[in-house]
């Protein structure tokens, strides 16, 4: 981390001035901003350090991405291995060693496998590998096992109504007291008035039947604190499941572990990055802590987490009141259309990038769906327009596999080059009106949903209707673009013949002018190429 102490004492006098400019760069910004997907960035220091394993010399670098609240604030890099480490080495020309077999060169490989180039770890998987690496190092007194938590302290400062009462109650000298498990659940009573008590407690202080109560003869007041709404939201989506007309499935149920197993864990999560210091850890404790307790069988409350970016205002900044840079859906839905504002903020770029907010992209978005709706007024046949059937079945292949990696933004692109096609011909097949329409459906379901009822006279709602296929002979292709990298840097796009070998490849990449240029003088390091997609050349 920049802020680690030794880095003053480690950084050589060569090093210093870019050293100490990286660090102010990194004082500047947030946690979020650093635990982003954004691209890495960091300086070398001008040390070396010894492996105490192998006793070969590695470079001490710094960068942004490694948090000093995180473990010892050092970390030690595997790029081979680990997302981040690996972006951080193909930017700036760093050893990429693999220890476990990866079979697709250009990305990390973070599974469980079997170790090789590791010396005494040679044959053994992740979790064997660690215990004998802790084994030896403690021997040689090079280390030794530490675990690190990463929960944080979680201020219950937002006192609702509607949070989770507290089972604690007290005596008239002050002694606090916790409900039996046979006591519990503390429901929360019947309010009319939940607004705050004006005496500092919670809305449940005005509850005053449910507030004070007698027992054994003894008179007690229950605690008026409440979780906030998080504690709430750690385990929202296993309510979801319980949920039924009678209230909810009791959670220690046979019933509850049935449906809890068929629907558990969530396939997607999907939240900003800030959720990774908050609700996000917060939801996988407590669902660790009832898998502890064997009310559910994933270890994981979720299998993916996908980081949204943040739409900025016009100015580049986050939206806010104060600044007066803030964007009204009900103004754009006015001026504009429900549709459009949708299809606008799935075009602005890829859904983990921040973007700012464009009057004329909104306008761009409102523009193509009226001409989707006037390609409607073109001839539409019984049969499918044969000059159409190769970029339709593209757009059905592309569209389809961008949904599922959540690519919205070059769907619509694809949509567009679809359109476009039509406009040539001014015709289409009735087949291939009612697929694109089905395509642009989860996007703009109101302008598709009313084309497919009064333009092609169809009853059945499209959002139940059947997904498009394609047909693979129609996608057979003979050349391909093929993106040239240096150092992870796009520097050339060249149109090839598909399948080409590796060799074929490098020698078409380096009569590319700008390739000669970024590679001159340099010493090539390491080829990585995935066929038929890009060829990235790593230099130092």
């Amino acid at each position: 981390a920049p802020e680690h102490p030794m880095v003053l004492e480690l950084m050589t006098q060569d090093e210093k001035a870019s050293v100490l400019s990286y660090i102010q760069t990194t004082k500047q910004k947030s946690e979020l901003e650093r635990i982003s997907d954004k691209e890495k960035t960091g300086v070398f220091t001008g040390a070396y350090a010894i492996n105490p394993v192998t006793q070969k010399e590695i470079p001490i670098w710094i960068a942004d991405y490694v948090l000093p609240n995180y473990g010892t604030g050092a970390v030690m890099a595997v790029p081979a291995h680990d997302e981040r480490d690996f972006e951080f080495a193909q930017t700036y020309g760093l050893d990429i060693i693999e220890v476990i077999k990866n079979n697709e060169e250009s990305k990390a490989f973070i599974g469980d496998g079997i170790h090789y180039n590791s010396g005494i770890l040679d044959g053994l998987n992740n979790e064997e590998a660690i215990k004998k690496m802790i084994t030896y190092l403690e021997s040689k007194q090079y280390g030794y096992a530490h675990n690190t938590y990463k929960l944080r302290d979680w201020v219950f400062s937002r006192q609702r109504y509607w949070g989770e009462p507290f089972p604690v109650y007290y005596d008239e000298d002050g002694n606090s007291y916790v409900l039996k498990e046979e006591e519990l659940p503390l429901e929360l009573p019947v309010l009319e008035n939940i607004r705050p008590s004006g005496t500092g407690e919670s809305p449940l202080a005005n509850a005053l039947e449910w507030l004070y109560f007698e027992k054994d003869g003894k008179k007690y007041k229950r605690d008026t604190n409440t979780m906030p709404q998080v504690a709430g939201s750690s385990w929202y989506y296993i309510g979801y499941i319980l949920k039924n007309h009678l209230g909810m499935i009791p959670l220690n149920s046979e019933e509850a572990k049935k449906e809890l197993d068929k629907y558990l864990p969530v396939d997607l999560y999907i939240g900003g990055t800030e959720h990774a210091v908050g609700h996000l850890l917060y939801s996988r404790f407590w669902h660790k802590f009832l898998y502890d307790l064997g009310l559910v069988s994933s270890k994981e409350p979720f299998k993916k987490l996908v980081n949204q970016g943040m739409i900025l205002g016009s100015d580049n900044q986050k939206m806010s009141k104060s600044k007066g840079n803030g964007v009204s859906p009900d103004t754009v839905i006015a001026t504009h259309g429900a549709d459009a504002l949708r299809l606008y903020e799935m075009f602005m770029g890829p859904l983990e990038a921040e973007k700012a907010w464009s009057t004329d992209g909104l306008d761009g978005a409102k523009r193509y769906l009226d001409r989707v709706w006037r390609m409607f007024d073109f001839e539409i046949t019984q049969e499918n327009q044969a000059s159409l059937e190769k970029v339709f079945h593209q757009t059905i292949k592309k569209v389809t596999e961008d949904y599922e990696t959540l690519s919205f933004n070059t769907a619509i692109s694809q949509m567009m080059i679809f359109v476009n096609e039509v406009y040539k011909l001014k015709k289409i097949g009735v087949n291939q009106a009612r697929a694109f329409l089905k395509l642009l459906n989860p996007i703009a379901p109101h302008i598709t949903e009313e084309l497919n009822q009064k333009a092609l006279n169809h009853n059945e709602e499209l959002i139940y209707s059947e997904w498009p296929t394609y047909d693979e002979k129609f996608l057979e292709v003979s050349e391909i673009e093929l993106v040239i990298q240096v150092n992870g840097k796009l520097r050339a796009k060249v149109n090839v013949a598909v399948n080409l070998s590796e060799e074929e490849v490098t020698q078409i990449a380096f009569k590319e002018e700008n390739i000669i240029k970024f590679t001159e003088g340099l010493t090539i390091r390491k080829i990585i190429y995935v066929p038929n997609k890009l060829l990235n050349i790593v230099v130092s």
